[in-house]
């Protein structure tokens, strides 16, 4: 039975990758932190759960552990049963967080967090074993170039938009110092914005368009029929890949054994912001109107609460990002599954739906 340990398992794209491992018979030990009130397999369990009712839990180990401390807090008998076969270990545990008055957690999670993954896994070796390091597409900072499937070099912050992209570009070459210096059999993984199911268009993630989105739609509650000015540039675009089209690909890996090190895991065709805004003022009471060139100043008492809520989403808005994907599309059969204005529209349209739904539940006696 193939093997493969998780840790950060119980967030949005390892849960989904490990329903799929689980419903397709692989032995899957999760690396889950345990919270005041729930334990590491309460955790996953559930989030197993909500993604598919009928999950079956034989092949799952969970194990609660500490990604900072030394062997992950876990004791020499865990270790044992974790590391007892060949396995394929992913690292997808990190901060997401991205202010500066964040800085501190965000490099202890994303860069030392990853430095002590490796030690762990170097320090149980197996003989045929992987590590493969989930980063962010976005560590491409504030580039004009196309974003090569390969290193780059450590820079300040002023070569990124937040530290959420300088951390993981700096964990990538923690990574690269163990392949060259340690001969680690060790691959990273770039992903772009994920977001929903792209066939059935469940979503269940409220990041980078569905944060601004979610923001819309509670505004929009508020105040209905305003029209609200936001500093977007229209024909900008946002790169999305679905979470099916993620997990395909993560499943495929698992049967290749000759594989190049890095991957950039990204949609071939970006959609534009005009696009989003379009959906969303046909499915909400509000009217978005995109201004490229508006100034702070100039925004109204309603426009101003919009734009503070978009600390994070704002500084995207104004991006086209171009990828590199000659490693993905030479190790891939690509099946095509692209966002499209069709299924993009299902995605939003389930996600306002479930947000409505969790609201009128709250308020209801």
């Amino acid at each position: 039975m193939q093997r493969v340990i998780v840790n950060g398992a119980n967030g949005y794209v390892a849960s989904h990758f490990i329903n799929e491992l689980l419903v397709n018979g692989y032995k899957v030990d999760a690396l889950v932190r345990k919270t005041s009130n729930t334990t590491s397999e309460q955790r996953m369990k559930k989030t197993l759960t909500d993604i598919n009712a009928q999950v079956d839990f034989k092949n799952l180990e969970v194990y609660n552990y500490s990604l900072l401390k030394k062997n992950f807090s876990l004791n020499p008998q865990q270790l044992a049963e974790i590391f007892s076969d060949d396995a394929d270990f992913f690292h997808f545990a990190a901060s997401l967080k991205f202010k500066s008055r964040d800085k501190e957690e965000i490099f202890k999670t994303n860069v030392d967090g990853t430095e002590n993954s490796l030690k762990v896994f170097k320090n149980n070796p197996t003989t045929s074993s992987r590590f493969f390091y989930i980063s962010t597409a976005y560590s491409c900072g504030k580039t004009s170039e196309s974003f090569k499937e390969d290193f780059y070099r450590n820079e300040g912050i002023e070569h990124f938009r937040n530290y959420y992209e300088q951390s993981k570009r700096y964990a990538e070459n923690q990574v690269k110092k163990y392949i060259e210096s340690k001969k680690l059999n060790a691959h990273i993984i770039r992903l772009s914005q994920v977001v929903g199911n792209n066939k059935s268009g469940v979503t269940k993630t409220n990041y980078g368009i569905f944060d601004f989105i979610q923001k819309m739609q509670k505004f929009s509650a508020r105040y209905p029929n305003e029209k609200i000015r936001v500093k977007i540039n229209p024909d900008a675009t946002q790169n999305l890949i679905p979470i099916d089209n993620v997990v395909d690909y993560l499943m495929e890996l698992l049967n290749k054994k000759e594989i190049p090190v890095i991957f950039n895991f990204v949609g071939r065709n970006a959609v534009s912001n005009n696009e989003i805004a379009r959906i969303v003022n046909t499915m909400l009471p509000v009217e978005v109107v995109q201004e490229q060139e508006l100034e702070k100043k100039d925004l109204n008492k309603l426009e101003r609460m919009i734009a503070s809520g978009m600390s994070f989403t704002g500084v995207y808005t104004n991006t086209n990002l171009q990828f590199d994907t000659k490693n993905l599309e030479k190790t891939y059969s690509l099946n095509g599954n692209e966002i499209t204005r069709e299924s993009l529209h299902r995605m939003i349209e389930y996600f306002l739906k479930q947000n409505l739904k969790k609201t009128e539940e709250k308020v209801s006696p």
